[in-house]
Parts: structure tokens; C-alpha cells; sequence
């Protein structure tokens, strides 16, 4: 049997790569997909939002924050993308989609706007 001679008038960037046999070390991290799934979905907040939290002397303790962030959850599920967040004394627009709060205000400051572009709402009453 003879070889045709085509075979080996391949382009080399058609040819196949074998591994050259050096082997790349991963860092060994020792996290499981859970954390390293529960560390991408942690609720973050915007640096816009950050700043009208601080400005406007928001403050939301730890307690209501995973409330929040577990409503944003659940109304993820539901296929809301963008929400407002109403609580006792703040309203807070959210992209669950992204899982961020986008921007904060007062309450008395919430009282008189309208708010576009949401297809949810969240409310939190303590």
C-alpha cells in the first residue's frame, strides 16, 4: 500500500497539535462550585448608587440587605430584569438581571417620582 504524498503538504496551520507534554498547574482554590456560584451572585452596588446611599444618609443594615437580595432572587425567577425596591425608608432601583442595585433615594424623594423602564416591584416592610 502506498501513501499518497498529498498528506503531507498540509499548511501547518491546518495540521493537528498534539500536547507537547507540559502539563499547566491550576491553583488549587478547594472551593466548590456552590461558593464560587454563591460568590457570582452576591448583590453589588453600583458606584452611582453607592454614592446616593452616602448623600442621602441611606443606611441599610446587613439583615436588610439579604432580604433584599434574596427578593431580587426570587423576583429573578419570575423574569422580572428590572425592579424597584420599596423598603420603610428608602426606594432602590435594581437590575436583577445583573443583581445590582443601579440607584438609591429617599423615601420623601421616592414619593414624588415615576419610575420608568421597571417590570417589577418589591416591597419590603418591616
Amino acid at each position: 500500500m502506498k501513501l499518497d504524498h498529498r498528506v503531507h503538504q498540509v499548511p501547518p496551520q491546518y495540521a493537528l497539535h498534539f500536547p507537547t507534554g507540559e502539563k499547566k498547574v491550576l491553583e488549587n482554590t478547594n472551593h466548590t462550585f456552590k461558593e464560587i456560584l454563591a460568590n457570582q451572585q452576591k448583590l453589588k452596588i453600583s458606584k452611582h448608587a453607592s454614592q446616593r446611599l452616602t448623600e442621602r444618609n441611606i443606611d441599610i443594615d446587613d439583615k436588610e440587605w439579604q432580604l433584599i437580595e434574596t427578593k431580587m432572587a426570587e423576583a429573578r425567577k419570575k423574569g422580572i430584569t428590572d425592579s424597584l425596591v420599596v423598603t420603610n425608608h428608602a426606594a432602590l432601583l435594581v437590575s436583577t438581571k445583573n443583581n445590582t442595585v443601579v440607584t438609591a433615594m429617599n423615601k420623601e424623594e421616592a414619593n414624588h417620582k415615576i419610575f420608568t423602564n421597571i417590570n417589577g416591584t418589591i416591597l419590603i416592610n418591616d
